[in-house]
């Protein structure tokens, strides 16, 4: 039985109409635990009908997305902000973006969505953003890092190292086995990695 439209919701403009189903979508598919989330369960959060969300999403999957690329958009935003400080060593903008990135997709469970969760097409759609928002991002920093004369090493290794780290622990049990949260582990991989790879002051490259 489709649920009646409450006061609360059938009151307010449509663009808020829209802003409201994306919040409490957001809200209910990434909420911790395995349940799974239903358009009913979304209607009955909302106080609306099926009929009134499919208006503006055809169906889960459009939601999905609608909601992952407004989450991808305030990380980015998140990410920006890590590193814009023009004073902060390279190190300390590395720990600063990767702490940031690992926070936010565990937020949002993006490991799992990427990996298992929800259909072939979400799945696409959560690697092409994570990819575009987080990972071009660090190469790039590598990049500007070995421009620099700050890397000994390829910025590319780096890079992959970097991410394969951070897809593993995120979907890793290692650190509840440490109780520790895979953002204290990642920032532990990344020191390793950085002050391995980064070169003594005294042999920086002038750029």
């Amino acid at each position: 039985m489709e649920t009646m439209e409450t006061n609360s919701v059938s009151g307010v403009s449509t663009d808020q109409r829209a802003e409201a189903i994306l919040d409490a979508a957001a809200r209910l598919f990434f909420a911790p635990g395995p349940g799974r989330v239903s358009m009913d369960d979304l209607a009955r959060d909302l106080g609306m009908s099926k009929k009134t969300i499919y208006r503006w999403f055809p169906d889960k999957q459009s939601l999905m997305m609608a909601v992952l690329d407004r989450q991808f958009e305030i990380i980015e935003h998140t990410l920006s902000t890590a590193v814009t400080a023009a004073d902060l060593p390279f190190d300390v903008r590395v720990q600063r973006f990767l702490a940031a990135a690992s926070t936010e997709l565990q937020r949002i469970g993006a490991a799992q969505l990427a990996t298992g969760r929800g259909d072939a097409g979400l799945r696409r759609h959560v690697e092409r953003r994570i990819d575009e928002v987080i990972y071009r991002r660090l190469a790039a920093l590598f990049r500007d890092g070995h421009r620099r004369g700050l890397l000994a090493a390829p910025p590319q290794l780096l890079a992959e190292i970097t991410r394969g780290a951070v897809e593993r622990l995120l979907n890793s049990d290692l650190p509840s086995e440490l109780d520790c949260t895979a953002g204290d582990l990642i920032r532990t991989t990344v020191d390793t990695l950085l002050y391995g790879a980064l070169r003594p002051a005294d042999e920086e490259v002038a750029s």
